[in-house]
């Protein structure tokens, strides 16, 4: 995906949450730590449902309380 494309659904708000491909964690567009990830590894969701249908577990960093519900349902 392009710059200028993905500049285009982030303002549309099509996409509103960033991966990291390879460790298969998600979190917002503002997390400091997503924004360290190599641009090679993102990938985009729409929501936190389709994030975690592929397998993809919440930012322990930018989404805590999500994150907290993960760690306790896998447990």
């Amino acid at each position: 995906m392009s710059t200028v494309e993905l500049t285009k659904q982030i303002k549309h708000r099509t996409i509103c949450l960033g991966g990291n491909r390879r460790l298969k964690i998600y979190g917002t567009l503002k997390c400091s730590s997503g924004n360290r990830m190599k641009r090679k590894k993102r990938v985009f969701f729409s929501s936190a449902a389709e994030a975690n249908s592929q397998g993809y577990r919440p930012c322990a960093h930018c989404m805590r309380s999500e994150y907290k519900k993960w760690i306790y349902s896998v447990k």
